[in-house]
């Protein structure tokens, strides 16, 4: 170890430097050795990586002096592999692929969008939109670390506000200050229940008409509770009885499971309305319309990440926007 000036120990770097010349000299022998191998010639070999045919000769030569064995004959004129040059061949080709293979993973991640991303999404939306649009985003954009946070509309505009979240995306605007509104996306609201209670597959539905309901509602921490509260007094339905339940999957199967009911949003009931385990129906007179906002710090523009990621979002919130709509005509057609 060598010592520098003040008494700190200079680090001598020419043996690690030395490695990694002899490791690119070792990969460029085998590129040469398996050219030799199938061309049968040096100048040939030369030829097809680009080379002299001394500077090729010299490679093997030195090759054959690292592995102490010889590779090829060359006595009668012609380039004759040896048995321990078959044997060879056949790992080198192994070697090559393998080094092909790591440059096409690591050319994945070049260019493009990277860094970090932090998105917070109330479980309506999540439900409905994260499983197809982050696969998608992830394989397009591999240098992007996503992390998600599902949670109620409260909770991600106070972590939006401290900057621990890029963007969010809930179901209400908010006037929180420094944080920034914008309408994402709208969507109907649907009763959903089980097929059991018997409701026509589809058909838009009056509460009013319903006679008493047991109706599932998200608590009062979560934005849509005063939004329901407000429609269920417009529509003069006849709520028998409410039950609080803030999980979306919990909600789900006990629907599923009961004669209660429940008013989500249509956006994540596109799986049903093709043809799943709960009856979903558009409500009517009045009918009931859910905004989506985006929301963001308003004193710092969105990463490049973000604004990709929420463009995507919006696009398969415009696509479920869109099936909803054939759906419901479909369901509504008079019959032929």
């Amino acid at each position: 170890m060598h010592w520098a000036a003040g008494g700190r120990p200079r680090i001598r770097r020419t043996g690690w430097l030395h490695g990694a010349q002899e490791m690119s000299d070792s990969l460029l022998r085998t590129r040469l050795f398996v050219a030799v191998y199938e061309e049968r010639s040096f100048t040939a070999a030369a030829a097809r990586e680009f080379s002299t045919q001394p500077g090729v000769s010299q490679h093997i030569q030195k090759l054959e002096e690292q592995l102490g064995v010889r590779l090829f004959s060359r006595e009668t004129g012609a380039v004759v592999p040896t048995p321990a040059a078959d044997a060879y061949y056949s790992a080198c080709q192994q070697v090559l692929r393998a080094h092909e293979e790591a440059n096409r993973v690591a050319r994945s991640y070049a260019g493009g969008i990277e860094g970090e991303l932090a998105v917070g999404l109330t479980p309506t939306t999540a439900a409905a939109l994260v499983a197809p649009t982050l696969a998608a985003f992830m394989s397009r954009h591999p240098n992007v670390v996503v992390r998600l946070v599902e949670a109620y509309s409260a909770t991600i505009v106070e972590q939006i506000a401290a900057g621990e979240l890029d963007f969010g995306v809930v179901p209400a605007e908010t006037d929180s200050r420094g944080v920034q509104s914008s309408l994402f996306a709208r969507t109907p609201e649907f009763l959903v229940s089980s097929p059991s209670r018997g409701l026509p597959p589809s058909g838009a539905v009056r509460l009013s008409e319903l006679g008493p309901l047991k109706l599932v509602v998200p608590s009062t921490l979560q934005a849509r509770r005063r939004h329901l509260d407000q429609y269920l007094v417009a529509s003069k339905a006849h709520i028998e009885r409410k039950l609080e339940i803030d999980t979306m999957f919990g909600t789900l199967h006990f629907v599923e499971e009961t004669d209660w009911v429940t008013i989500l949003p249509g956006i994540m009931m596109v799986q049903n309305l093709r043809g799943g385990k709960l009856r979903v129906n558009p409500l009517a007179s009045p009918p009931l319309m859910l905004d989506m906002y985006e929301i963001h710090q308003n004193r710092h523009p969105l990463k490049p990440a973000a604004i990709e990621f929420l463009r995507e979002l919006r696009a398969e919130a415009d696509r479920l926007s869109g099936e909803i709509d054939r759906l419901i005509r479909q369901a509504n057609a008079p019959a032929a």
